[in-house]
């Protein structure tokens, strides 16, 4: 109980932070606080470029492992659709031969037990333990409170691909390569993790919010400064839907006159009942119904700008901090308020989905949209970067 209302208000403190940065809340208060923030934004901004100039100067130490190390990741916090191009990248290296692992940090993991962690901390030992094996590659092995729901969905989706989640990814990634013979390790999130020499860097930018509002954490949604992006290799602009894109280009320009820009969207495939695999109804399924929406992403308008481009109603829409695990009272409470208007199905993500509770009985059926990584302009570039990947 105690860890619910933690949970609940923790999220409510989120949730509040992201209307302050996003300047959604007015008054006095909102004002002085973005000021203080503002202030952190600053100390941020040193820590992460003297970070940086520490690793460049071998004062700090990244580790090598003897395979190849992609690194796919963001300047932003959350909301790129980095899920989907990893799968897409992990696929693609599968299919020309590569053994694959993907290496995640397991965000909103369940941790180990707390008495182990304060443990090792009053010991300054590093997490001790094997890390989480989430797919071996032959079989799904943990739920998604375990590994998080990211680490599970690409798991959940990919044959023959090894999943695995620690802090550690230095750890994970020998544990990979000693005990289950891997020879290509993908960094899920890991632009920031410098602690691993990357061969390659590929960084996701958000068409739709490509540096939000353009301040550094905890101001901002940045991760590190707008220049930094001239570590990159590769530039993908996701969420494009085919118009123009020049502007952007050439502010990333400036940044980095190199890196190959691929421009990729996210296409839907079909919807499949959240409590029944074998419901598969098509994309037009959504034609002309009434609908409720829910979601626990960071950018959820996108999302339900899709459903309307499909065709549906949305008559309840239910949005709610990034990575919320939903409860069961949450998920009767959507669909009761969905009956009472008429809704027809309730529609939420593949990310949430993994999610939601187990059911007795739903009234309304529940859908998730599946979705996958299109490539609209630079497919050669895709596919160069793919060989170079395997043939280095």
């Amino acid at each position: 109980m105690a860890s619910g209302w933690w949970k609940s208000r923790m999220e409510a403190l989120e949730t509040f932070a992201v209307e302050v940065i996003y300047e959604k809340r007015r008054g006095k208060r909102a004002a002085l606080l973005r000021w203080l923030l503002f202030g952190l934004s600053r100390v941020f901004a040193v820590v992460v470029q003297l970070r940086h100039y520490l690793y460049r100067k071998r004062i700090f130490r990244d580790h090598t492992l003897g395979c190849l190390v992609i690194s796919v990741g963001n300047l932003t916090v959350g909301g790129t659709g980095k899920t989907p191009v990893v799968e897409k990248l992990a696929r693609a290296l599968q299919q020309r031969g590569r053994r694959v692992a993907i290496l995640s940090r397991g965000y909103k993991s369940q941790p180990r037990p707390r008495l182990e962690r304060l443990w090792q901390r009053l010991l300054f030992r590093k997490e001790a333990g094997e890390p989480r094996v989430v797919s071996d590659g032959k079989a799904l092995l943990l739920d998604s409170a375990t590994a998080g729901d990211e680490p599970y969905m690409l798991a959940s989706n990919l044959k023959n691909v090894v999943v695995l989640v620690d802090k550690d990814r230095v750890k994970s990634g020998r544990y990979a390569i000693e005990r289950l013979g891997i020879d290509t390790l993908l960094l899920d999130d890991g632009f920031q993790y410098l602690s691993l020499k990357s061969r390659l860097n590929l960084v996701l930018v958000d068409r739709t919010n490509p540096f939000g509002n353009r301040h550094l954490l905890p101001r901002g949604s940045l991760r590190e400064p707008r220049r930094n992006l001239a570590r990159a290799d590769y530039i993908f602009l996701t969420k494009c839907d085919g118009t123009p894109v020049e502007g952007l280009v050439e502010t990333i320009r400036r940044y980095n006159p190199e890196a190959e820009i691929i421009e990729c969207g996210h296409k839907p495939l079909w919807f499949q009942n959240v409590y029944d695999p074998a419901d598969r109804p098509p994309l037009t399924f959504l034609k002309g119904k009434k609908i409720g929406a829910i979601s626990g992403i960071a950018m959820p308008d996108g999302f339900e700008e899709s459903l309307v481009r499909l065709g549906a109603e949305i008559v309840d829409s239910r949005q709610y901090a990034d990575h919320h695990r939903f409860t069961q009272q949450e998920i009767l409470n959507m669909i009761n308020r969905s009956r009472r208007r008429f809704a027809e199905a309730i529609i939420t993500t593949e990310k949430d989905a993994v999610r939601f509770p187990k059911l007795d009985r739903v009234d309304v059926p529940i859908y998730f949209l599946r979705v996958e990584i299109e490539i609209l302009r630079g497919a050669v570039d895709f596919d160069e970067c793919v060989s170079r990947i395997c043939l280095g």
